[in-house]
Protein backbone atom coordinates (compact mmCIF):
# COMPACT_ATOMS: atom_id res chain seq x y z
CA UNK A 1 0.00 0.00 0.00
CA UNK A 2 2.81 2.39 0.88
CA UNK A 3 4.56 1.58 -2.39
CA UNK A 4 1.34 2.18 -4.36
CA UNK A 5 0.78 5.54 -2.64
CA UNK A 6 4.33 6.51 -3.52
CA UNK A 7 3.69 5.52 -7.14
CA UNK A 8 0.45 7.52 -7.18
CA UNK A 9 2.17 10.58 -5.70
CA UNK A 10 4.97 10.36 -8.27
CA UNK A 11 2.53 10.10 -11.17
CA UNK A 12 0.39 12.98 -9.91
CA UNK A 13 3.45 15.20 -9.38
CA UNK A 14 4.73 14.38 -12.88
CA UNK A 15 1.32 15.16 -14.38
CA UNK A 16 1.06 18.41 -12.42
CA UNK A 17 4.55 19.41 -13.57
CA UNK A 18 3.60 18.72 -17.19
CA UNK A 19 0.39 20.70 -16.92
CA UNK A 20 2.50 23.39 -15.30
CA UNK A 21 4.22 23.86 -18.66
CA UNK A 22 0.86 24.87 -20.12
CA UNK A 23 0.22 27.19 -17.17
CA UNK A 24 3.61 28.76 -17.76
CA UNK A 25 2.85 29.17 -21.46
CA UNK A 26 -0.45 30.82 -20.64
CA UNK A 27 1.21 33.19 -18.19
CA UNK A 28 -0.59 31.94 -15.09
CA UNK A 29 -3.19 29.55 -13.78
CA UNK A 30 -5.93 32.16 -13.47
CA UNK A 31 -5.73 33.04 -17.17
CA UNK A 32 -5.67 29.41 -18.24
CA UNK A 33 -8.52 28.26 -16.02
CA UNK A 34 -10.66 31.15 -17.20
CA UNK A 35 -11.45 28.78 -20.07
CA UNK A 36 -13.76 26.08 -18.77
CA UNK A 37 -12.55 23.68 -21.45
CA UNK A 38 -8.97 23.93 -20.17
CA UNK A 39 -10.15 23.41 -16.60
CA UNK A 40 -11.84 20.20 -17.76
CA UNK A 41 -8.61 19.26 -19.57
CA UNK A 42 -6.80 19.44 -16.22
CA UNK A 43 -9.45 17.27 -14.56
CA UNK A 44 -9.21 14.68 -17.34
CA UNK A 45 -5.41 14.59 -17.02
CA UNK A 46 -5.68 14.08 -13.25
CA UNK A 47 -8.22 11.27 -13.70
CA UNK A 48 -6.00 9.50 -16.23
CA UNK A 49 -3.00 9.90 -13.94
CA UNK A 50 -4.87 8.32 -11.03
CA UNK A 51 -6.09 5.47 -13.25
CA UNK A 52 -2.55 4.78 -14.48
CA UNK A 53 -1.39 4.24 -10.90
CA UNK A 54 -3.53 1.08 -10.80
CA UNK A 55 -1.75 -0.43 -13.81
CA UNK A 56 1.32 -2.67 -13.78
CA UNK A 57 3.21 -0.83 -16.51
CA UNK A 58 6.94 -0.52 -15.89
CA UNK A 59 10.28 0.44 -17.42
CA UNK A 60 11.92 -2.96 -17.04
CA UNK A 61 14.49 -4.12 -19.62
CA UNK A 62 13.21 -7.65 -19.00
CA UNK A 63 15.05 -10.63 -20.44
CA UNK A 64 15.71 -9.12 -23.87
CA UNK A 65 15.81 -5.48 -24.96
CA UNK A 66 16.57 -3.50 -28.09
CA UNK A 67 18.84 -0.93 -26.45
CA UNK A 68 19.55 0.78 -29.77
CA UNK A 69 16.03 2.21 -29.62
CA UNK A 70 16.55 4.17 -26.40
CA UNK A 71 17.22 7.36 -28.38
CA UNK A 72 13.47 7.45 -29.01
CA UNK A 73 12.88 8.14 -25.32
CA UNK A 74 15.04 11.28 -25.54
CA UNK A 75 13.25 12.39 -28.72
CA UNK A 76 9.84 11.89 -27.12
CA UNK A 77 11.03 13.75 -24.04
CA UNK A 78 12.14 16.82 -26.00
CA UNK A 79 9.06 16.88 -28.23
CA UNK A 80 6.84 16.23 -25.22
CA UNK A 81 8.18 19.28 -23.40
CA UNK A 82 7.63 21.43 -26.49
CA UNK A 83 4.08 20.08 -26.90
CA UNK A 84 3.42 20.82 -23.24
CA UNK A 85 4.53 24.44 -23.45
CA UNK A 86 4.29 25.90 -26.97
CA UNK A 87 0.59 25.28 -27.73
CA UNK A 88 -0.39 27.19 -24.59
CA UNK A 89 2.01 30.00 -25.45
CA UNK A 90 0.77 30.35 -29.03
CA UNK A 91 -2.80 30.25 -27.73
CA UNK A 92 -2.10 33.12 -25.35
CA UNK A 93 -0.43 35.32 -27.99
CA UNK A 94 -2.89 34.18 -30.69
CA UNK A 95 -0.16 32.93 -33.02
CA UNK A 96 -1.39 30.56 -35.73
CA UNK A 97 -4.42 29.48 -33.76
CA UNK A 98 -7.62 27.76 -34.87
CA UNK A 99 -10.74 29.80 -34.21
CA UNK A 100 -13.62 28.80 -32.02
CA UNK A 101 -14.33 27.41 -28.57
CA UNK A 102 -15.65 24.17 -30.16
CA UNK A 103 -12.06 23.46 -31.23
CA UNK A 104 -11.03 23.46 -27.57
CA UNK A 105 -13.82 21.09 -26.54
CA UNK A 106 -13.01 18.79 -29.47
CA UNK A 107 -9.45 18.73 -28.21
CA UNK A 108 -10.54 17.87 -24.67
CA UNK A 109 -12.72 15.02 -25.97
CA UNK A 110 -9.87 13.64 -28.10
CA UNK A 111 -7.45 13.95 -25.19
CA UNK A 112 -9.78 11.90 -23.00
CA UNK A 113 -10.43 9.32 -25.72
CA UNK A 114 -6.75 9.00 -26.56
CA UNK A 115 -5.84 8.77 -22.89
CA UNK A 116 -8.21 5.85 -22.37
CA UNK A 117 -6.90 4.13 -25.49
CA UNK A 118 -3.34 4.72 -24.29
CA UNK A 119 -4.03 3.17 -20.86
CA UNK A 120 -6.28 0.31 -21.95
CA UNK A 121 -3.41 -1.81 -23.36
CA UNK A 122 -1.31 -1.13 -20.25
CA UNK A 123 -3.96 -2.86 -18.15
CA UNK A 124 -4.33 -5.66 -20.71
CA UNK A 125 -0.60 -6.40 -20.83
CA UNK A 126 0.12 -5.89 -17.13
CA UNK A 127 3.76 -6.69 -16.35
CA UNK A 128 4.44 -7.23 -20.04
CA UNK A 129 4.02 -3.50 -20.73
CA UNK A 130 7.34 -1.66 -20.50
CA UNK A 131 8.44 1.82 -21.40
CA UNK A 132 11.39 0.13 -23.08
CA UNK A 133 11.37 -2.11 -26.16
CA UNK A 134 11.80 -5.31 -24.19
CA UNK A 135 10.62 -8.87 -23.71
CA UNK A 136 9.57 -9.58 -20.13
CA UNK A 137 9.89 -12.89 -18.22
CA UNK A 138 7.26 -15.43 -19.32
CA UNK A 139 6.18 -12.99 -22.04
CA UNK A 140 3.32 -14.16 -24.25
CA UNK A 141 2.04 -12.54 -27.42
CA UNK A 142 -1.27 -10.74 -26.88
CA UNK A 143 -3.54 -11.20 -29.90
CA UNK A 144 -7.09 -10.84 -28.53
CA UNK A 145 -9.35 -7.99 -27.48
CA UNK A 146 -8.11 -4.59 -28.56
CA UNK A 147 -4.96 -6.29 -29.89
CA UNK A 148 -7.16 -8.28 -32.23
CA UNK A 149 -8.17 -5.00 -33.87
CA UNK A 150 -4.80 -3.23 -34.18
CA UNK A 151 -1.25 -4.18 -33.21
CA UNK A 152 -0.34 -0.94 -31.43
CA UNK A 153 -3.40 0.52 -29.67
CA UNK A 154 -1.35 2.37 -27.07
CA UNK A 155 0.58 4.25 -29.75
CA UNK A 156 -2.67 5.19 -31.49
CA UNK A 157 -3.87 6.47 -28.13
CA UNK A 158 -0.71 8.55 -27.82
CA UNK A 159 -1.35 10.15 -31.21
CA UNK A 160 -5.01 10.87 -30.49
CA UNK A 161 -4.35 12.30 -27.03
CA UNK A 162 -1.50 14.46 -28.35
CA UNK A 163 -3.71 15.86 -31.10
CA UNK A 164 -6.39 16.47 -28.48
CA UNK A 165 -3.96 18.33 -26.22
CA UNK A 166 -2.82 20.76 -28.92
CA UNK A 167 -6.37 21.31 -30.19
CA UNK A 168 -7.45 22.21 -26.66
CA UNK A 169 -5.06 25.14 -27.10
CA UNK A 170 -6.16 25.72 -30.72
CA UNK A 171 -2.52 25.37 -31.78
CA UNK A 172 -1.38 25.02 -35.37
CA UNK A 173 2.21 24.90 -34.15
CA UNK A 174 1.23 22.07 -31.84
CA UNK A 175 -0.16 20.06 -34.75
CA UNK A 176 3.22 20.35 -36.49
CA UNK A 177 4.98 19.13 -33.34
CA UNK A 178 2.63 16.14 -33.15
CA UNK A 179 3.44 15.37 -36.78
CA UNK A 180 7.16 15.42 -35.89
CA UNK A 181 6.45 12.86 -33.17
CA UNK A 182 5.68 10.44 -35.97
CA UNK A 183 9.40 10.04 -36.72
CA UNK A 184 10.45 8.53 -33.36
CA UNK A 185 7.07 6.82 -33.02
CA UNK A 186 7.43 4.77 -36.19
CA UNK A 187 11.06 4.06 -35.37
CA UNK A 188 9.82 2.67 -32.05
CA UNK A 189 7.13 0.59 -33.77
CA UNK A 190 9.63 -0.91 -36.22
CA UNK A 191 12.04 -1.74 -33.40
CA UNK A 192 9.28 -3.33 -31.33
CA UNK A 193 8.01 -5.41 -34.24
CA UNK A 194 11.52 -6.67 -35.05
CA UNK A 195 11.94 -7.79 -31.45
CA UNK A 196 8.53 -9.47 -31.34
CA UNK A 197 9.24 -11.23 -34.62
CA UNK A 198 12.57 -12.47 -33.29
CA UNK A 199 10.90 -13.69 -30.09
CA UNK A 200 7.70 -15.25 -31.44
CA UNK A 201 8.56 -16.12 -35.05
CA UNK A 202 5.69 -17.71 -36.97
CA UNK A 203 3.16 -16.73 -34.30
CA UNK A 204 4.06 -13.06 -34.82
CA UNK A 205 3.98 -13.38 -38.61
CA UNK A 206 0.49 -14.87 -38.54
CA UNK A 207 -0.73 -12.23 -36.11
CA UNK A 208 0.76 -9.27 -38.01
CA UNK A 209 -0.63 -10.59 -41.29
CA UNK A 210 -4.20 -10.34 -40.03
CA UNK A 211 -4.05 -7.09 -38.02
CA UNK A 212 -3.13 -3.54 -39.10
CA UNK A 213 -0.58 -1.49 -37.18
CA UNK A 214 -2.56 1.57 -36.11
CA UNK A 215 -5.78 2.09 -38.13
CA UNK A 216 -8.57 -0.49 -37.72
CA UNK A 217 -9.79 -2.06 -40.95
CA UNK A 218 -13.29 -1.10 -41.97
CA UNK A 219 -14.12 -4.40 -43.67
Amino acid sequence: MVAWLGRLATILLASAAYFGLAVLGWGGAAALFAHSSLAVLAVVMAALAIASAFSKGNVSSGTREDRSNRWVIVAFGVLGLLVGYLPALTDRIDLWTLDGEPVRWTGVALFALGGVLRLWPVFVLGNRFSGLVAIQPEHSLETGGIYGVIRHPSYLGLIVSSVGWVLAFRSGVGLLLVALMGLPLFARIRSEERLLHAQFGDEWEAYSARTPRLIPRLD
